[in-house]
């Protein structure tokens, strides 16, 4: 059960990083420009925002189905 908890815990700490770059770049010149012509924020910063979260929802998920089972 160790194994998972660290894995689960690796995944938070991972989405948490891949948020924080993701919002980072939303706010970024390039991302400015990007928004200004097409609307939309550039392909990177929602990438790593989408990852974040999945990256989050995955972590979250271990940490409680391990409590469950113990």
């Amino acid at each position: 059960m160790q194994i998972n908890r660290l894995v689960s815990t690796i995944f938070l700490v991972a989405g948490i990083g891949l948020l924080i770059f993701g919002i980072s770049a939303m706010d970024s010149i390039g991302s400015d420009i990007s928004r200004f012509f097409t609307g939309t924020p550039t392909d990177k910063s929602v990438w790593l925002v989408i990852g974040g979260l999945v990256s989050l929802a995955i972590g979250a998920s271990g940490m409680f189905m391990g409590r469950s089972k113990a």
